[in-house]
């Protein structure tokens, strides 16, 4: 096993066919069928089923939170409840208005468009969706420089589906044009609980609720690391020829880097920095990152929100700062010294 494997394990994002297609295969095809966001869940069935009733398109959607809560799933369940077209785009994908206006002059009547990481779209696709958003076409410039005429097009009603991770970096213009914006929380551990069971019973595979439960507790409140959890604990019970059972678990986590709290590698490589090298912080991202030997951004992305939720790891202006909570999980003491030059 590689030193990345427990990270790759508890990272939300997809990577590789073989990943997506266990994770499509466990996806919910109805809003009945899916697990959790129990608000948004009620919030999206009135907006669907008043669209139905009054034969129209419903309104445009934003799906806002963090990697591996269902943006995706629930995308393909507007469409699938409605019984329309489906059409998946990404915001790295559309990097200029030609590759937007592409997209849109294809669109079916009633069809829905599914763009991920929409705050990642080009300034000029963004500004051309404002228009189609709120009055359905377009205008394409044709010629250039002072012969340029600009074209209107009118485009089919279509329903815009934006998923996002970072809802602040989308301009105001764009976020107002949305008729409804869901947040996605992260699931409780009963929650999470309900899908391993449902994702167990997909696979066919026998496990104990005792065994669920921990699993449960490892996975970061995302259904896509719990699935993942899951499909390691399945594939450790079927080498060893043994039952998924509590053992099993253990074993098998244990063996990917994955503690009882859900920490990997990197984040306790993180954390023991924090703690040891720099007294408890404050320090700063990137001399942070210089000295686990990863990106800043991966840090900041990937390893800090997850540390800040459980009350390890605080921001202050002055860096990163290990909480009381964090000295005690790793069973350390806190300097009785002040802080050295490191931290400056």
């Amino acid at each position: 096993m590689t030193a990345d494997a427990g990270t790759q394990l508890t990272n939300p994002v997809a990577e590789g066919e073989a990943e997506i297609a266990f994770e499509g295969a466990l996806r919910p095809r109805t809003l009945r069928e899916f697990v959790g966001q129990e608000k948004v869940r009620g919030q999206l069935q009135l907006l669907l089923t008043a669209a139905t009733m009054q034969q129209r398109t419903p309104d445009h959607i934003l799906l806002a939170g963090p990697p591996g809560l269902g943006k995706t799933t629930l995308a393909m369940i507007i469409a699938q409840e409605g019984d329309r077209p489906l059409r998946m785009s990404s915001g790295p994908a559309i990097q200029h208005a030609g590759d937007l206006a592409a997209v849109l002059s294809s669109l079916v009547p009633g069809e829905v468009l599914f763009i991920d990481e929409i705050h990642r779209m080009a300034r000029s696709a963004e500004e051309m969706l404002y228009l189609a958003m709120e009055d359905f076409r377009i205008d394409i410039m044709v010629g250039k420089g002072a012969g340029a005429t600009s074209v209107p097009l009118d485009l089919a009603p279509f329903t815009l589906v934006g998923a996002t991770t970072r809802s602040g970096l989308l301009p105001n213009p764009l976020r107002d044009r949305f008729g409804f914006t869901a947040h996605l929380e992260f699931y409780a551990e009963h929650e999470l609980e309900q899908v391993l069971g449902r994702a167990a019973a997909l696979l066919d595979l026998p496990i104990d609720k005792a065994a669920l439960a921990e699993i449960a507790g490892r996975c970061r409140g995302t259904p896509r690391i719990a699935n993942r959890l899951l499909r390691r604990v399945r594939d450790y019970a079927l080498v060893h020829g043994r039952d998924a059972d509590l053992e099993a678990v253990h074993a098998a986590l244990d063996l990917y880097d994955v503690d009882g709290i859900g920490l990997d590698r990197l984040d306790r490589e993180v954390m023991r920095t924090v703690l040891t090298r720099f007294g408890g912080g404050p320090v700063g991202l990137n001399t942070l990152a210089v000295s686990v030997g990863e990106e800043s951004e991966t840090v900041e992305s990937v390893v800090e929100p997850f540390l800040v939720r459980i009350g390890f790891l605080t921001r202050t202006p002055r860096g990163r700062v290990a909480t009381p909570e964090a000295w005690r999980h790793f069973g350390l003491s806190h300097p009785q010294a002040g802080l050295t030059l490191d931290v400056l």
